[in-house]
């Protein structure tokens, strides 16, 4: 299979989890066919200035979501949780410092439209605005699995979690040298400390040691560069 046919059989496979995930939100209330919101989801993923936050990047996302369900069960929302992993970088500009702000009107008005309850969206909304922070209160449930799973790129190998670091810099080019390492630092540290990165029991157990040495050897590394 060739590049662009793997990816087109990936959006054939996000396509339907979209249709799934908001129809079972909806619950079998009346509403418009899901597939367009669907659809333009999957172009704003695939704008040309993305290089991490792409529709791979979307994918693994909801794979972690799956993943934390199948490990724990960990309680929520998950129907609701899954719609903000869609919504929470669906605007995403790198010189702008906005994008989850605008990331959750966009998922206002879209879900408003295709037949969710206010609640709903309203829930979808703070979803998408917490992962500016990355940091749940105690009990948010629905928070607690989305921001686990938007952050477990931060617990994979050490070349994985190099391409990570690689395209988030190739998204910044624009930003001289110095000045990305001096930003990048000040969120790996913010990063190091929350009191936990994960929140989910799972994510806790497994992810937890793994993101924080790979954090640590990041930050050393950005050091070295900055030292006479």
């Amino acid at each position: 299979m060739t590049a662009p046919e793997e990816a087109a059989a990936q959006d054939l496979d996000l396509l339907r989890r979209w249709n799934a995930t908001l129809l079972a939100a909806r619950a079998g209330r009346e509403g418009p066919d899901p597939a367009p919101y669907g659809r333009d989801l999957l172009g704003r993923w695939a704008e040309p200035q993305r290089r991490y936050h792409t529709v791979t990047h979307l994918k693994a996302v909801l794979d972690r979501i799956d993943e934390l369900t199948d490990q724990g069960g960990e309680g929520g929302e998950l129907e609701l949780v899954r719609l903000a992993a869609w919504f929470h970088d669906a605007v995403y500009r790198p010189d702008r410092s906005e994008n989850e702000e605008r990331s959750a009107h966009l998922a206002e008005r879209a879900l408003r439209e295709a037949g969710l309850t206010e609640h709903e969206v309203t829930e979808v909304a703070r979803l998408v605005r917490l992962t500016v922070t990355h940091d749940p209160a105690p009990g948010d449930l629905n928070g607690e699995t989305l921001c686990d799973a938007d952050l477990a790129i931060l617990a994979t190998d050490p070349d994985t979690y190099r391409g990570y670091t690689a395209a988030v810099r190739e998204e910044y080019a624009f930003v001289p040298d110095d000045a990305f390492r001096e930003g990048r630092a000040a969120v790996l540290r913010h990063l190091l400390g929350l009191p936990r990165l994960f929140r989910t029991p799972y994510g806790a157990a497994v992810w937890e040691e793994k993101a924080r040495e790979n954090i640590e050897r990041e930050l050393r590394e950005l050091a070295d560069l900055t030292a006479p």
